[in-house]
């Protein structure tokens, strides 16, 4: 009998998509005729497209110089199209303190992203479900889930006692071995 593997892929934040006029954090994947391609790193990878006319304010003489596969910088988010999933993305329109603001938002979700996911590897479970019982919830209570986790460190059951996560694992007699909540 295969044992079910965790889905270990989520977005960070509880919203699918980002809001317009927001920085977020991009990876250039590819660089094509109109823009480049992109993978907005803080909502699992989803695409979005830088166009050539949104790369700086100034002429462009090389697009090379401007932007690079590979490459991981903020972005300002211009259009979200859910229905047909594309997001128009500028690098021209981010400002200093926008890219100052997502970098630190963005470095503080990784770590808490890394935290989650190697629980929910330990624990076999989905990162989704994770998040949706304990992640979100303490975006919502905390501003940020990083400030409930430092908390956590001096006084785990302030922030613990406040979930209502009940996790559940069946043991090969096929009786939950754990919960918490």
């Amino acid at each position: 009998m295969a044992a079910h593997s965790p889905n270990l892929e989520c977005r960070m934040y509880e919203t699918r998509y980002p809001e317009v006029d927001m920085a977020v954090m991009i990876q250039v994947k590819n660089i094509a005729d109109m823009g480049a391609y992109v993978s907005l790193l803080e909502y699992n990878n989803i695409e979005g497209m830088i166009l050539f006319s949104e790369l700086s304010r100034r002429r462009i003489r090389s697009v090379s110089s401007l932007i690079k596969v590979g490459r991981i910088e903020p972005v300002m988010v211009l259009r979200v199209d859910k229905e047909k999933g594309y997001i128009d993305l500028s690098k021209r329109r981010v400002s200093e303190e926008d890219i100052q603001t997502c970098e630190e938002r963005y470095n503080k979700s990784k770590l808490v992203h890394s935290i989650m996911r190697h629980v929910a590897e330990t624990l076999g479970i989905d990162l989704e479900e994770l998040y949706v019982n304990i992640g979100w919830p303490l975006y919502r209570k905390y501003g940020h889930a990083f400030e409930a986790f430092k908390i956590m460190v001096t006084d785990p059951d302030s922030v613990v006692g406040s979930l209502t996560c009940e996790v559940k694992e069946t043991g090969p007699d096929g009786q939950d071995q754990r919960s918490f909540g």
